[in-house]
């Protein structure tokens, strides 16, 4: 078994991804328990001499910040904390983003500035390593006091209560304790804090549609260069030369691959009655290629998250200092969302508009891409999907980072509503897949009206893998089968 240290340094999405697909265990070094026990240490002996109010510890939150604790009853609080702020509703999030949150959670943690005990990171691991994953909702983060309800509902498996989803079953906690023989874990002084402070679930949103948004961009330019093959599209577009005189990196990159893509093709080769292309093919280096620079914006911001500490207050042990901030606040990885989802949009609507002519009995294709258009309605309404697609993903792309509201008696007076940009945002990631997956289908059954000519061998490649799940259609039949494994496809 695979075995990562979570060590406090930098964790990259490339890991990450690399933790989830081998189902890594993960720990932690002896410098994170170090840190770790050396912050508790440090506030166990501020708590006894402190002799004023210390917010989140021996305080109320958010507008009862004024309210002070006795020393007795801050165990309680943390509990009582965590079970009050468990108030999410809607869907349930995927299982991934959970074990996400979990791996982000102790990363956080895992640098000794968050005052929590040991025993409760290290309960953290054994749900992750245990694949024992808590139940929570989509529903009830502002992303602003970082993502309260959501990391609740984490976080109330630590204390024998709330539901987790455990090989195949949903359960109570208190059950899976009972299995493992484990005691509920009680919260210290600042450990609920330590434990709802925190972007992990914007973080863990960001990661999962990233990771997916990425694969997704560099499977379009491929599936585009299909299209482009099917319509028997012109090569002057993808030449280095004229990318070059505006040297935009996405663009530059999107044009290679359709150059390289092309190589030793016979359909790219052969002379083109039409002088020009329709702009869903002739840019599709521009259009592309601005989606990929977006995503390098949107990469370093969600690797400068996960590799931060965003829990308030933070404690500086070294320093003899405890800060109460604003880390929590969302805003970066709301922008980045929102950005996130356009630029999947736009990959999206380009798409459609590429099945579109594809459809359209032009360029010596028969309609709708079968052999009897007419008494075959054939690839007519595939197309009328992606378009009621990409008309949601307009929708979703409303931004959701320019909206903020009051909460907590006026305290928290602005917030960034990352969490809601995170949840559109997957919605989006998985729409431009489906599209992408229909135009997939389209383009293959386009190429099967070029025969004998042959495209590259990486395309041809390509589609012979995919006919292995999608197969030509002859004649009408049931298509939303065919569709699904075509979405299913594109991803792997």
């Amino acid at each position: 078994m695979e075995v990562y240290n979570i060590s406090g340094y930098h964790l990259t999405l490339e890991v990450i991804e690399e933790i989830i697909e081998t189902k890594a265990y993960i720990e932690l070094s002896d410098g994170a328990v170090d840190r770790i026990k050396i912050c508790r240490e440090y506030l166990d002996r501020k708590i006894k001499t402190a002799t004023e109010p210390i917010y989140g510890i021996n305080t109320g939150f958010g507008s009862l910040c004024d309210t002070t604790i006795s020393n007795e009853d801050l165990g309680e609080l943390q509990k009582n904390l965590v079970m009050s702020h468990a108030c999410g509703m809607g869907s349930e999030v995927p299982q991934l983003i959970v074990k996400l949150m979990l791996l982000l959670k102790i990363q956080g943690l895992s640098y000794g500035h968050s005052g929590v005990q040991l025993a409760t990171v290290h309960r953290l691991l054994d749900f992750y390593n245990n694949d024992i994953l808590p139940v929570v909702y989509q529903q009830g983060s502002l992303g602003a006091s970082g993502d309260l309800a959501p990391l609740a509902h984490m976080s109330l498996s630590l204390l024998g209560l709330g539901e987790v989803n455990y090989q195949g079953r949903r359960m109570h906690a208190s059950e899976v304790m009972e299995e493992f023989d484990w005691e509920p874990i009680e919260l210290q002084s600042k450990e609920g804090l330590a434990l709802l402070n925190g972007t992990q679930f914007m973080s863990a949103y960001g990661v999962y549609n990233f990771v997916n948004a990425k694969k997704l961009s560099n499977r379009a330019d491929l599936i585009a260069t299909i299209s482009l093959e099917a319509f028997d599209g012109r090569l002057e577009p993808f030449d280095e030369d004229l990318h070059i005189l505006r040297n935009h990196t996405g663009q530059l990159k999107t044009a290679k691959s359709v150059r390289q893509y092309l190589m030793g093709s016979e359909i790219a080769k052969q002379e083109k009655e039409h002088v020009q292309d329709p702009y869903s093919f002739r840019c599709i280096p521009q259009v592309h290629g601005a989606s990929k620079d977006a995503l390098k914006y949107i990469e370093k911001t969600i690797e400068n998250e996960i590799n931060a500490v965003t829990d308030n207050p933070t404690i500086f042990p070294e320093k003899d200092k405890i800060i109460s901030g604003g880390n929590f606040h969302g805003q970066p990885l709301a922008l980045a969302s929102d950005l996130l989802a356009i630029a999947c949009a736009e990959l999206a609507s380009i798409s459609e508009r590429r099945t579109y002519k594809l459809i359209s009995g032009a360029r010596g294709l028969p309609a709708y891409l079968v052999a009897k258009p007419g008494l075959d309605s054939g690839f007519m309404i595939p197309q009328y999907t992606a378009a009621s697609i990409v008309s949601q993903n307009k929708q979703l792309c409303t931004p959701a980072s320019i909206d903020t509201i009051d909460s907590s008696n006026g305290q928290e007076d602005h917030v960034s509503m990352g969490a809601n940009s995170a949840t559109k945002c997957y919605k989006v990631v998985k729409n431009l897949q489906r599209v992408l997956g229909i135009e997939l289908m389209n383009a293959a059954q386009g190429m099967e009206f070029r025969r004998p000519l042959k495209s590259s061998v990486r395309i041809e490649e390509y589609i012979a893998e995919f006919r292995k799940v999608v197969p030509f259609v002859e004649e009408d039949r049931v298509l939303s089968d065919l569709m699904r494994e075509a979405e299913l496809f594109v991803l792997k």
